[in-house]
């Protein structure tokens, strides 16, 4: 099946630090693909395209199918995000193809001039895989919701969006949360029926700015 690219909601805007006691990377691994979101920017501002990704470089951890989502966010405001949902190719190639397309493939956002770039903060999010949520009504699912924690996905027939862990901030309150996501999805806030299917996960995320990465030369 082919992975869903999904771009995060205009109320995403700075991510939440969520701790995720599996698969976690170490600092290493976090610097690198913090690079790696970076050099892909750069370079598609010098080159125009995706820079291709050497898998053998990296370690192991990075080379596991992984789902992420990349964020830029200006000024504390959304500036693009890009993601998928379900691991398909390896994690480290993953996020430069997300920091890529997050830059210059946003359709809601012109592409991101180099003169940006000094002004971005740039959120790396990384999936674990998604859980089906069992219920019988709405009452039943929002009773089992975890705000600050929870990412959901909803599907509803050919309607499907998600929000990430960060929206809570946003919207604290899990009426409001589920309310905003069958908007998203293309559905009524008061939409309910016997065939909504409602997944949850969680991310693992971290942050940087152009001056926190080392200099080369």
């Amino acid at each position: 099946m082919n992975p869903d690219l999904l771009f995060c909601s205009r109320r995403h805007m700075v991510e939440t630090m969520i701790e995720v006691t599996t698969d976690r990377l170490g600092s290493v691994e976090r610097d690198t693909l913090m690079a790696v979101a970076f050099e892909s920017i750069a370079y598609g501002l010098d080159n125009g395209c995706a820079p291709e990704t050497k898998l053998d470089t990296y370690p192991e951890p990075l080379q596991q199918e992984r789902a992420s989502f990349v964020t830029l966010n200006k000024h504390g405001m959304l500036r693009g995000c890009i993601g998928h949902l379900e691991a398909f190719q390896p994690l480290v190639k993953d996020v430069a193809d997300n920091a890529y397309a997050a830059a210059f493939r946003d359709p809601r956002f012109p592409p991101l001039k180099r003169s940006e770039l000094s002004s971005i903060e740039l959120h790396i999010s990384i999936l674990t895989p998604s859980v089906p949520l069992e219920f019988t009504s709405e009452a039943e699912l929002l009773a089992q919701l975890r705000p600050g924690r929870d990412g959901l996905i909803l599907k509803e027939g050919y309607n499907r969006g998600t929000f990430l862990p960060s929206v809570w901030d946003s919207l604290p309150q899990p009426e409001d949360f589920l309310r905003q996501l069958k908007r998203k999805a293309g559905l009524p806030e008061n939409h309910w029926s016997g065939s909504v299917q409602i997944f949850r996960y969680e991310t693992e995320s971290f942050s940087s700015r152009p001056e926190d990465q080392p200099q080369k030369g």
